[in-house]
């Protein structure tokens, strides 16, 4: 069989599996994503190591990776294109400190971790308290939609700090990976400005330039080509991307997540939202989750199996913790603050660029990685029953009324209290 038959033939089984095990994973109460890693899990070396076939050659992995990659930063650029700023105002102090106590306790919680298992801190360490300050919400939206308190005072904050905390696991992955290289050389106070000027100066540039990409859309628009806008959106997110890496201070998805917040500001974000996806979530997200799966292997965790069981521990904990007691030191009660705290606990997709970035780079070894895969899938799966544990059920939920639709309701008390 040729190697184009076999690439075929590895897309169709990439592709079908990915899709399956997403359906499978819906109809069990779990978000797709969760039955994508883990079918990814499955056909990688932990169980039957599909490249391992005679079906395949050798060097298909590398190929994976790369259309793996591109699926990263198509994700990336959702992500950002997805980003509320003016949700992100609204929602105001709590949801801030509440992603804020998100990304520094399981910062702190990670890099603990590493140390207590003899990992260096730098950057090994450091790395691994980024990955677990990620929050992927989409499980935890889907399940306060059924309980009926997504418009909650708690689903809300829970929302507006997922958005707030995406933007910090960013700003934080931009740090670390920044002076991981630098260290290279050796960190010194020179390198450590330098660096600092080179993200500074990269977003600055990002945001000057975000002012020509409306007109430029539309002149995409005008071109007598099919997916002219299409074309010229990927075009935005790609350069940004290749800038990121080539200024070399932010990582390429952090650039395509930025091209996304800027073109999510601009009149054509509906049209590139209904161009971006299908593309997106067809082909390259399939493969990137797959890729997962390809890269990790569950065998190796033997002599880490202690340290898998503790990440995920602190994964849980420093999440759920950090966000609680930033609620509640915003006004929260404590039933309400612990609520914040179980909905932000779930990683999901977020999770995994940021390890499988560190992967690629050498920022973590592939023990590790492999952790972090298990760490995503657990704490995507026990997000959902925590909710139901903390929430009240929808038959037994009270309604939340405003002081509007009090004194509506009921004027003639509102002209005694007056």
């Amino acid at each position: 069989m040729t190697h184009f038959l076999q690439l075929l033939l590895l897309l169709i089984l990439i592709i079908a599996s990915a899709k399956l095990a997403g359906a499978f994973a819906n109809r069990l109460g779990q978000p797709a994503v969760f039955g994508e890693i883990l079918i990814g899990l499955l056909l990688g070396p932990t169980a039957l190591n599909v490249l391992g076939w005679p079906l395949f050659d050798a060097d298909f992995l590398p190929l994976v990776h790369d259309l793996a990659e591109i699926g990263v930063l198509l994700l990336m650029f959702v992500a950002g294109l997805e980003t509320d700023l003016q949700e992100m105002r609204r929602v105001g102090k709590v949801a801030f400190w509440t992603a804020f106590g998100g990304v520094v306790c399981p910062m702190v919680g990670g890099a603990a971790v590493a140390a207590a298992f003899g990992l260096p801190l730098f950057w090994e360490g450091l790395f691994i308290g980024a990955i677990l300050t990620a929050t992927s919400v989409s499980i935890s939206a889907q399940t306060l939609i059924e309980l009926g308190a997504l418009r909650s005072r708690e689903g809300s904050t829970i929302l507006g700090a997922a958005v707030i905390d995406d933007v910090m696991g960013i700003i934080v992955l931009s740090l670390v990976t920044a002076f991981a290289r630098a260290s290279d050389t050796g960190v010194n106070a020179v390198e450590i400005v330098t660096v600092a000027a080179r993200i500074v100066l990269f977003f600055a540039a990002g945001v000057f330039a975000g002012r020509w990409i409306t007109p430029f859309l539309r002149w995409a628009t005008r071109l007598e080509v099919s997916q002219g806008l299409l074309a010229a959106t990927l075009l935005i997110a790609f350069v940004f991307a290749w800038a990121a890496e080539f200024v070399g201070a932010v990582a390429a998805i952090t650039g395509a997540y930025l091209a996304g917040v800027l073109i999510a500001q601009t009149p054509f974000k509906k049209k590139v939202d209904e161009g971006i996806h299908p593309l997106t979530y067809s082909m390259f997200v399939p493969i990137f989750f797959i890729s997962i799966g390809l890269q990790a292997n569950g065998r190796e965790l033997g002599d880490r199996a202690t340290f898998t069981v503790v990440l995920v521990l602190v994964a849980i904990v420093a999440k759920a913790v950090g966000c609680a007691v930033a609620a509640l030191l915003s006004g929260f009660s404590r039933q309400q603050a612990i609520r914040v705290g179980a909905g932000m606990i779930s990683r999901g997709e977020v999770g995994l660029i940021v390890a499988g970035y560190g992967l690629a780079n050498g920022l973590i070894g592939r023990e590790v990685f492999s952790a972090s895969v298990i760490m995503v899938l657990v704490t995507t799966m026990v997000t959902p029953p925590l909710l139901r544990l903390t929430f009240p059920s929808p038959a037994r939920r009270v309604p939340e009324v405003t002081v509007e639709e009090t004194i509506a309701a009921r004027p003639e008390q509102a002209d005694e209290a007056g």
